[in-house]
C-alpha cells in the first residue's frame, strides 16, 4: 500500500476540496487551518517528528482523541470549539477515504468520533423593558426591518423566560 504524507493531502484538501470544489468561505477556510495548524503541532510533538514527515497513518484515532482532550483542557476551549475542531478532521478524512480507498478503515475510525454533547444556554439576561426595546428597533417600513421584526418575535416567543 502506498502511504501518502499527510501535508500532500492536507494541501489537497485544502486547494482542491475547499477552495475549488466545495468554495468554503474565507472564515471556514481560516477556522480549518487553525485547527490543522494545531493538530500538526500535536502530532509532530507525540510522533517526534517534523510535520512535512508526518503520514496520513500516524494521525489516527487515539491521537486525535488526545488531541480533543488537549484543546479542551489545555487550550481551554469549550465542547462546541472542540466538536468544530473535530468537524473540520472528519471532513478531511471523509476526503482521504474518498481519494485513498487503501486509508477507508483508518479513515472510517475517525470518523466515528462522536462528537461532545454540551448544555445549549438560554439568553436571560434581558427585563421585559430591554426586550421590548430590542422588537421597536427595527424599521417595519422596510422589508428587512420587517423580517428582524420577525425574527425577534420569534426568538422572544421560544426563548423567553422572563417575567410577563
Amino acid at each position: 500500500m502506498k502511504t501518502s504524507t499527510l501535508p500532500t493531502m492536507l494541501q489537497r484538501f485544502f486547494t482542491d476540496r475547499l477552495s475549488a470544489q466545495l468554495q468554503a468561505s474565507p472564515n471556514t477556510i481560516a477556522g480549518y487551518r487553525d485547527t490543522f495548524r494545531l493538530l500538526l503541532r500535536f502530532a509532530s510533538e507525540r510522533r517526534q517528528r517534523p510535520p512535512t514527515k508526518l503520514l496520513i497513518e500516524d494521525v489516527d484515532s487515539d491521537l486525535i482523541g488526545d488531541f480533543l482532550t488537549h484543546v479542551e483542557t489545555v487550550r481551554r476551549n469549550s465542547a462546541r470549539s472542540r466538536n468544530t475542531r473535530l468537524a473540520a478532521i472528519r471532513s478531511f478524512y471523509r476526503f482521504v477515504a474518498m481519494n485513498e480507498p487503501g486509508l477507508a478503515l483508518h479513515c472510517q475510525r475517525i470518523l466515528t468520533m462522536p462528537s461532545k454533547r454540551y448544555v445549549h444556554r438560554t439568553v436571560n439576561f434581558l427585563d421585559r423593558t430591554e426586550m421590548e426595546a430590542l422588537l421597536l428597533a427595527p424599521d417595519q417600513s422596510t422589508w428587512v426591518g420587517r423580517r428582524d421584526h420577525a425574527i425577534l418575535l420569534v426568538a422572544r416567543k421560544r426563548d423567553c423566560v422572563c417575567p410577563n
